[in-house]
Order: C-alpha cells, then structure tokens, then sequence
C-alpha cells in the first residue's frame, strides 16, 4: 500500500479532519479474582462486577488486565500474523475470500471498494461454521464456512486455533461477569454459544502517506455480542465517548484486552448496555497489527430482549431477529450490494 492511487484519495477526501480527545481512557479492570478456584465465594466479586457494570454501562468500553490468557499463546499469534502479511501478495491471494467463502484474506489496496486502509484474514473459531446460506427469510439452507490456512505457514492453523481456546474461556468469564451485572444468572447466556459463528481477524495497518485523510476502519458499531481486541504499541483505536460524543484514543496497555460490547448485548439488556462507536485512524511512519476476536452466537439464535429484563415500566424496544440471516446480510453486503440497507439493529426498533 506503499503508493496512493488516485481514486483511493477520491474515496476518502470527503473524510473530516480528526479531533481526538487524549484526556481520559476507558476504564482498566483487573480480573486477577477470576483466577482463583473459589472467585464465586469472594467478597471481591461484588466489586468486579460493579465495574464491569458501570464501563458496559457509561463506555461501553473497557481493559483488562491479569486475565489468564497465555501470554506465550498471545506472543505466537502476532509472531505468525507478522509472516503471514510479510508473504508475497500472490501468496496472501491464494487464500483470499470470495461470495462462496468469505474467510481468508482480504485487502483494500486491490479493490475497487475502497473503504478503509489495511488488509485481513479471517477464521472462524469452529470449524466448519453453519451460517445461513441466503439473507432471505424463506431460505432454510445453511453453508459451511471453512477456513483457509497458507501453505507457507504450516504451523499457523494450530497457533491460531490454540488463542481462539483462549479466547472462547475468556469470552464466558466476561459473559459471567456481564450477566451478573444484570441481575442474572452467570451462565443465563451461555446457552446462545453452543454453535457459536465466533471468528478472529488478523488485522494489517501499513504506514498511509495520508493519515489525515484515510482511516484504518471507518466509525461503525460490532454487530455481535462481545469483542476481545488485542493491539499492539503503536494504537490507533477510538471510541465515541457518550457523555459528549468526543473521540477518545485508546492508549495501548502492556498485555491487556480491550472489551467492548456488540449490538446483541445491546439488544438482551434492552439498551441498559450500548454498543458504542469506535473507528481506527492510521499511522504516518510505523504499521499496526490488531487481532479482534468477535463473539457471536449460534446461527439459529432469534435475539431480543431478555423477558428478565423487561416489564410494564421497561417495555421491550427490539422486535426479534434471528443472528444467522443477519449475519449472513452482514458478510454478502461486502461481496455484492443488496437491494436493502446494510441491516443494524436500529431496524428492528419498536
């Protein structure tokens, strides 16, 4: 992405400038409780879980640090993702993703719809996953999602699926946590994971000669229910802070995740919760690396406010929408552009 063409320019000059507020970071939770055999029976819980709480709540946006996953796991996962982007671009396209099957490798640069400066790859954490195989409500067929691994990297396809074990037992820690801060039981949501459509992205930002103009992911909300972000030092990500709608910058934190929560979580907590917007903006002179983990549920999953959760004075604001057709809009709209508005919850408001 070394050169800027033209028509990349033309896409993204109607951009505007960026205004960052540096003051103050989204909340950084210890989850050093959660390591101990017998967490559920300390006095500590109530406070952890207040906090989690309170970000998902005010940010929508948290760290944690002291978490339990392997940082050897962690380390291995960014190594392998460095040698995938450092292959040629012949070998990266050998894994590319097409209409048929939407995982493997993607980049901007070799497109005509341009939208955001960094190149991709995708896995999902099952393998195969069964998504729908058409957005429309009549069609029943499912298709098999399977991932695609590069030749030249034969130990890749385990590195990535021992973080993705990692990052499963993570994901139900914060649901625990989540769902307790809602009044209700830890494992009320486990039940939507059981064929989960989870999928990782390893994310590639190069250095952009136009950072004031380019964004490394335009402002957008995640569409599922949690996702797990690991980044590495050079940052990059912003969050919408709503208090006052202002563009706060993430500041990296040594061996930490950062959590935000998805529409889905939106959606069963009846907007108690928000899925707030975030975007990435690019680097001048050094390349960024990410690697977000997206926590979705089963494709048969019909969402909508939890019947915990709502009553006369809290009525439900979402109608149900099953998780499977949405996704599967979400992942056709980057191939083709459909005769619908690409599909947000906000479709589904009552």
């Amino acid at each position: 992405m070394g050169e800027v063409d033209p028509a990349f320019i033309q896409a993204v000059e109607h951009r505007p400038k960026l205004s960052i507020n540096e003051g103050q970071n989204i909340p950084l939770i210890d989850l050093s409780i959660l390591n101990s055999p017998n967490y559920k029976d300390s006095n500590e819980i109530s406070r952890l879980v207040k906090e989690i709480g309170d970000a998902c709540k005010n940010w929508g946006f948290f760290q944690v640090i002291n978490h339990g996953v392997s940082l050897e796991i962690s380390q291995k996962l960014e190594d392998v993702s460095r040698k995938f982007y450092a292959l040629s671009h012949d070998e990266k396209l050998k894994v590319k993703r097409d209409e048929v099957n939407p995982l493997g490798y993607y980049d901007t640069e070799h497109t005509k719809n341009v939208r955001d400066w960094k190149e991709v790859f995708d896995f999902t954490v099952k393998n195969p996953t069964l998504i729908p195989a058409s957005h429309q409500p009549d069609d029943d067929k499912l298709r098999k999602l399977v991932n695609q691994w590069p030749e030249f990297l034969p130990d890749m396809r385990q590195v990535c699926e021992d973080y993705a074990d990692e990052m499963v037992k993570l994901a139900y820690k914060l649901l625990e946590l989540i769902s307790w801060s809602l009044g209700l039981e830890g494992d009320r949501l486990n039940g939507f994971f059981e064929e989960h459509t989870s999928f990782i992205r390893l994310n590639h930002y190069q250095p952009c000669p136009v950072p004031d103009l380019a964004l490394g992911v335009g402002r957008h909300k995640d569409a599922g229910a949690l996702t797990i972000l690991a980044q590495d030092d050079v940052g990059g990500l912003e969050v919408k802070r709503k208090t006052d709608g202002e563009w706060v910058r993430v500041k990296p934190t040594p061996n930490a995740y950062i959590i935000n929560v998805g529409d889905i979580i939106q959606v069963w907590s009846n907007d108690k919760y928000e899925s707030v917007e975030h975007r990435v903006v690019v680097n001048s002179e050094k390349e960024r690396f990410s690697i977000p983990f997206f926590l979705n549920p089963s494709h048969y999953t019909w969402v909508e406010p939890l019947q915990e959760l709502i009553n006369q004075h809290n009525p439900a604001k979402y109608k149900a929408y099953n998780w499977g057709k949405f996704f599967a809009t979400r992942k056709l709209s980057n191939f083709k552009k459909l005769e619908v508005e690409n599909i947000q919850i906000f479709h589904f408001k009552i």
